[in-house]
């Protein structure tokens, strides 16, 4: 008799992007240009209070992000990660057998997390163009739906949903159905048609925004997501939190790069420059390398994935392949990004 749930046997880990020492790691779509300003010193003075435990309501922090995005902070959720908000909100939207609807291929911990919870995957394949198919998110809706989800900009593939199918899908989202639009890379979108979730749809009862800090913000090592809904949704999440999982240290740092948005916009400038400049000159090899707006892009290589994954590595690169599918290549320094290049051209 197995001691753990006979059904994880089948679950893949979740695979993180490899380090290797003395290559350039371009597989976890981090920044590369360290803390913001204000970071480390906030993390150093906490750190002598670390035999506290943290504010366990974040509120300062709560309250920081609610003024930022003017939203009331009951409306506000804060976690480690915004992958941490993803395991809180199956667990208050679905009981087993429930269904969560989400695109694929997308974020490889939805998977993970849903049988996690027990709940049903259905995984609705990408479109030939490896964005969203929303239209056959919406059909694959049933009355076991409690959760939808829609990535945007979608990881890994970084397609974007514009305002207009966004708009078309969620109307036909029945109100009992919860829709969650991952914007883990939203400061990365420059497209106008792509839509801010929280702008555009967070008076909706039954749509929830949740964004990290891990990315553009750079404290990927200290992970600090949140979650913006509606005061029933958030109260119900916040409920199910592990306590004190927003640590001191995190707390503080969010905070301090809160308070440098003009540096964290300048570098997301450079990265936005980069990534038009490396993925035109990609296109030239791989033409069928489709539009991103996030901070890296997608090279739609199939088998040859994890081929073309170790030549780069041959080449003190590392790259992220999913095998079968493709491979994605964060956006780095230039000096970075030259060395990606001179792989393949």
């Amino acid at each position: 008799m197995s001691l753990t749930r006979p059904d994880l046997d089948a679950l893949p880990a979740y695979v993180p992007g490899r380090s290797v020492p003395g290559a350039i790691k371009l597989a976890s779509n981090e920044v590369p240009f360290g803390p913001l300003p204000g970071v480390v010193e906030a993390v150093t003075a906490a750190a002598t209070n670390m035999h506290r435990y943290p504010d366990m309501g974040a509120t300062e922090l709560r309250g920081r992000i609610a003024d930022r995005l003017d939203v009331d902070p009951a409306r506000v959720a804060t976690g480690c990660g915004s992958v941490a908000l993803f395991e809180h909100l199956f667990r208050v939207t679905c009981l087993p057998g429930d269904e969560a609807i989400y695109p694929w291929r997308s974020f490889e911990a939805y998977p993970i997390i849903s049988a996690a919870t027990a709940a049903t995957s259905v995984r609705v394949p990408n479109t030939a163009e490896h964005g969203h198919d929303l239209d056959a998110m919406a059909a694959a809706i049933t009355e076991r739906t409690r959760l939808v989800i829609v990535c945007n900009p979608n990881n890994p593939t970084g397609t974007a949903v514009r305002k207009a199918e966004l708009d078309a899908f969620i109307d036909k989202v029945p109100s009992n159905v919860l829709v969650a639009l991952d914007e883990a890379y939203r400061e990365f979108v420059t497209d106008p048609a792509v839509p801010d979730g929280l702008v555009e749809y967070g008076d909706r009862p039954n749509v929830v925004v949740l964004r990290t800090l891990s990315k553009a913000w750079g404290l990927a090592g200290l992970r600090v997501g949140y979650l913006i809904g509606s005061p029933e949704v958030v109260t119900a999440v916040r409920k199910v939190v592990t306590p004190f999982s927003t640590s001191l240290a995190a707390q503080a740092a969010a905070l301090a790069a809160l308070g440098a948005e003009a540096e964290m916009q300048r570098r997301v400038d450079v990265i936005v420059a980069e990534r038009s400049r490396v993925v035109d000159a990609v296109r030239k090899v791989y033409p069928e390398v489709p539009e991103t707006q996030a901070n890296f892009f997608w090279l739609p290589l199939g088998d040859k994935s994890d081929e073309f994954a170790a030549a780069c590595e041959r080449a003190g690169v590392i790259v992220r392949a999913f095998q079968g599918y493709g491979v994605r290549v964060t956006i780095g320094t230039p000096e970075e990004n030259d060395a990606f290049l001179s792989v393949i051209l």
